[in-house]
């Protein structure tokens, strides 16, 4: 599975995804792209920034899926990664306008690109994990429950979510 993000919290909320599948599935490869410059997804003929196909290649592969997690609209790096090596296979999260004067990790779950909307998609988008799934999934819409009764009790966010930090345990 190849997660990517581009944007400071869409990057945040990506890597919180790939450290949880990884503590939950640790056979799952799971490959974290972080793109800096948006251009340089585009071909060099549609950008001068633009990236070569092998170097998109190396980075996103021919033929596994990309859950992208984005700042911006969807349909943005749709249509900016046309005409790369199967672009169906990039399933892309992003701003829906939703959300309100909220905290920080709600306005991400009310835009669906939480670490835990990241994680069902990459966990749906991921052939080998159907028969594990589910229960996966489940923890995930659980987390997504808790986070809603604690942001309108507490009206700041989980402090699992807040204080998250990489570990390797």
């Amino acid at each position: 599975m190849v997660l990517a993000a581009a944007g400071d919290i869409p990057t945040m909320e990506i890597v919180a995804a790939a450290w949880w599948l990884r503590r939950q599935i640790p056979e799952l490869k799971v490959r974290v792209v972080n793109v800096v410059d948006l251009m340089t997804l585009f071909t060099p003929d549609g950008h001068p920034h633009g990236m070569s196909e092998q170097s998109f290649v190396d980075l996103f592969t021919r033929e596994t899926d990309v859950v992208f997690a984005f700042h911006g609209y969807q349909r943005a790096i749709h249509e900016i990664v046309h005409g790369r090596p199967r672009a169906d296979r990039f399933h892309v999260r992003g701003f829906n306008e939703e959300g309100t004067t909220t905290t920080p990790f709600d306005m991400v779950v009310r835009n669906g690109i939480s670490r835990y909307h990241l994680c069902i998609e990459a966990l749906r988008r991921t052939p080998r994990m159907a028969g594990r799934a589910a229960p996966l999934i489940a923890q995930c819409t659980e987390m997504l429950t808790r986070h809603e009764a604690y942001v309108r009790e507490h009206l700041e966010d989980l402090p699992e979510v807040r204080d998250w930090a990489w570990t390797d345990a």
